[in-house]
């Protein structure tokens, strides 16, 4: 398994919302939990909310597999993700950006332990 990247899905969506067939509402819907972990451990990116346009995103890393919680680990940064990859396969990392001005949020990438070693090495 390698990387799955969700900019098709993503830039549909915000073309959807600039022909006016989405609203604001409708994508811009960030659960309180996500914008204060966004807030918290969000890494910032130099890319501009697609929406808003008033803040830059913040991309936010979770963790999901066995020993981890069901709702899954927000990681604090590079360190913590390598700790977690480390000989194991069975943990699935998800990049997810995050306006919090507007509550913009969309995931950018899927990618497993492995993976995760294999771009720390190149």
């Amino acid at each position: 398994m390698g990387q799955v990247e969700y900019r098709l899905a993503r830039d549909s969506m915000v073309r959807a919302h600039r022909r006016g067939r989405l609203s604001r509402l409708d994508i811009c819907d960030a659960q309180p939990e996500l914008l204060r972990v966004a807030r918290n451990l969000g890494k910032a990116t130099e890319e501009d909310c697609p929406i808003c346009d008033a803040s830059k995103l913040l991309h936010v890393v979770f963790a999901f597999g066995p020993r981890l919680p069901p709702g899954g680990r927000a990681l604090s940064g590079e360190t913590e993700l390598r700790a977690l990859a480390r000989g194991r396969d069975d943990v699935a990392f998800y990049v997810v950006e995050v306006c919090t001005e507007c509550s913009w949020n969309h995931m950018v990438r899927m990618f497993n332990g492995s993976t995760a070693r294999r771009r720390r090495q190149a």
